[in-house]
């Protein structure tokens, strides 16, 4: 079973969707059959690159909401994370441009690492106030999860997986899909925004008794 996920680092309903399907694959009786495969959306591809200011500021410009009310939002989110084991520290936050991330990400795909660069990017953004954008940082924690700094450095250094990066954003379009995180679970089901569990694990169970069927 396929399970293809669209995504960016710098989405928090990301992060939560992640540890959702994680569970869910932990209760579904066919997991060592599930193969889970990232792919890369920006939320915002015109973010300028070395922008400052905080994550409220950003999106109390992006929402015409004041910083106060964004405070909120991103405290409720905040505990929406700490339920599934997360620790979001918004005053950390670094608004970027995540386009090299996911150039990196799809080199950390090539050599089959892809989840754990994923964990470990997402940690960084929104635990740790990394500045995703910036190529050293990319190459560091790159390196923790796996991949050899010189394969990180000459990703950066160049625009190799430019065009995969793109090419995941129109394919997810034609999808149907416009925003993150999205699911699409052996091109059959689709599963839009961060989900219970229970939504999980019962497209799981429905594709499951789908290939058993032979349903094509």
């Amino acid at each position: 079973m396929l399970i293809e996920v669209w995504s960016d680092i710098t989405c928090p309903w990301c992060y939560i969707s992640k540890r959702r399907l994680e569970t869910a694959l932990t209760q579904f009786d066919g997991r060592d059959d599930v193969t889970v495969e990232w792919k890369s959306f920006q939320l915002d591809p015109s973010a300028p690159l070395g922008q400052t200011g905080t994550v409220y500021e950003a999106l109390s410009k992006k929402f015409g909401k004041s910083v106060d009310e964004i405070k909120a939002m991103n405290q409720h989110v905040t505990e929406l994370a700490a339920a599934e084991g997360l620790a979001y520290d918004f005053d950390k936050y670094q608004p970027i441009n995540t386009f090299d991330a996911h150039r990196v990400l799809h080199l950390a795909k090539s050599l089959g690492i892809g989840d754990a660069v994923k964990e470990r990017f997402l940690k960084g953004q929104f635990t740790e106030g990394e500045r995703l954008e910036d190529h050293d940082t990319l190459v560091r924690l790159a390196a923790e999860a796996g991949v050899p700094e010189a394969d990180a450095r000459r990703v950066l250094s160049g625009t190799e997986y430019a065009d995969a990066v793109r090419s995941d954003v129109r394919e997810l379009q034609s999808l149907g899909g416009n925003g993150v995180p999205f699911f699409v679970v052996d091109r059959r089901y689709g599963i839009s925004g961060a989900q219970p569990v229970e939504v999980f694990l019962n497209t799981l169970k429905a594709a499951q008794a789908d290939a058993t069927a032979g349903v094509s």
